[in-house]
């Protein structure tokens, strides 16, 4: 589990049913914490054409790669090599795929559906963190314009 501790670029594209769709970028930390590591990713998500918003969650992952809430309650274990696992809240299914086969580049796939929710997200973690031609940070407004250049693997 250690592989994941650090900073990773962080891309999300989100498509849901009967809404706009959205894309989030940003980034995520791993750091250690207790038995486990803390994580926490922040950017800036953007919906149809409103403006991009800022956008925060963390979450706690075990040693075991079990990975809860930030109030404590389970979500789902990651499987080690990779595949898929799923969580009920009632009244609707989250379904995720963890795709490891171009690491240190990694893919998570959620495909949650219910009551409540239909959508899907495609995350896409790199080992690098996104910088500008200058060599900074993307502003919130370049984090939309600056297109990936290889979405394969």
């Amino acid at each position: 589990m250690r592989d994941f501790e650090g900073v990773w670029s962080l891309r999300k594209y989100i498509t849901q049913e009967g809404a706009p769709d959205g894309e989030f970028r940003g980034s995520a930390v791993w750091r250690t914490h207790d038995d486990g590591m803390r994580y926490a990713e922040s950017g800036y998500l953007k919906l149809g054409d409103a403006a991009p918003i800022s956008a925060r969650r963390s979450c706690f992952w075990r040693d075991d790669l079990s990975v809860y809430f930030e109030d404590g309650r389970f979500f789902h274990k990651v499987p080690p090599d990779g595949g898929s696992t799923e969580h009920w809240c009632d009244p609707d299914l989250y379904h995720v795929t963890y795709d490891f086969d171009h690491w240190p580049r990694f893919r998570i796939r959620w495909r949650v559906s219910g009551a409540r929710k239909n959508y899907r997200i495609e995350c896409i973690y790199d080992d690098r963190r996104q910088v500008s031609k200058t060599g900074g940070p993307l502003t919130p407004m370049q984090r939309f314009t600056v297109k990936p250049t290889d979405d394969a693997g």
